[in-house]
């Protein structure tokens, strides 16, 4: 994880901007995280990057915890809470070993970045089982994934050109293998094919309540949409807010998130 933790060190101010440009993402996880979060519930953000969940969540009244792999974006995190006057805990941590944390310390785990570059089943597998544990009895879990077809439709919206490169061929083609990407994407990285989520849940004592693409459909049309004015911006959010959970646009998805009650 070495790697990993070096590129989130090194690329603080562009991963705090990153939901800056994909607010369509932001703003349907965040009408699906207000659905459980209450505020005064204890949140742990699990992979949270610099924050920007954990302070959204502060800001409504909860008391949160933002841990990640990289000591970067922690302080990073801390000094923006600080500079908005939000209280906000943090810590370093890898998120297959959370033994800083004692059992059911929290309302809800958000784990929104660490599938993102688990290849090891196994690892994904321990990532969870520290989640489920510091996580209350009726608690809900957030784990976001990277869909496997997200180069594609990634390439298609940035940079057409890159369908004609030799080196974007093996990424291009796990669509038409149809299988998992573990490799070099952004840096070491884990993608996981739609169809594979659900079933990878079902060895955890969780209740099922959503598997939502995160960008609904609008993702291919993202740019032109957030030039509209706001209420056409918000009809078109409510809209693909409907639709998220079909799992017939699971496949147009970005990301993928599952959503489940801890039994």
């Amino acid at each position: 994880m070495e790697t990993v933790r070096k590129f989130y060190d090194e690329t603080v101010d562009y991963e705090w901007n990153r939901l800056d440009r994909h607010k369509v993402e932001f703003e349907l996880t965040k009408r699906f995280l207000k659905r459980y979060i209450q505020p005064m519930d204890k949140v742990l953000d699990l992979g949270g990057g610099p924050g920007k969940y954990a302070l959204h969540l502060s800001e409504l009244g909860c008391d949160v915890t933002l841990a990640d792999l990289s000591a970067n974006n922690v302080a990073f995190g801390l000094d923006k809470a600080k500079e908005l006057g939000l209280p906000l805990q943090g810590m370093c941590v890898d998120s297959r070993d959370l033994s800083r944390i004692g059992d059911a310390q929290f309302d809800h785990v958000l784990c929104m970045g660490p599938m993102y570059h688990l290849a090891d089943e196994q690892d994904r597998i321990l990532t969870i089982t520290e989640c489920l544990r510091v996580l209350k009895p009726g608690g809900t879990l957030f784990v976001a994934f990277v869909s496997s077809y997200s180069f594609v439709w990634d390439y298609l919206v940035q940079n057409p050109q890159f369908i004609l490169e030799e080196e974007r061929e093996a990424q291009l083609e796990v669509m038409l293998k149809d299988v998992n990407f573990a490799g070099q994407g952004f840096t070491d990285n884990f993608f996981m094919r739609p169809k594979e989520v659900l079933p990878f849940f079902e060895g955890f004592d969780l209740e099922k309540l959503h598997v939502l693409n995160c960008e609904g459909f609008l993702y291919l049309r993202e740019a032109e949409l957030l030039k509209q004015p706001p209420e056409v911006v918000a009809a078109w959010l409510d809209l693909a807010e409907q639709v998220c959970e079909r799992e017939d646009l699971l496949s147009m998805a970005e990301h993928i998130m599952y959503i489940g009650k801890k039994l």
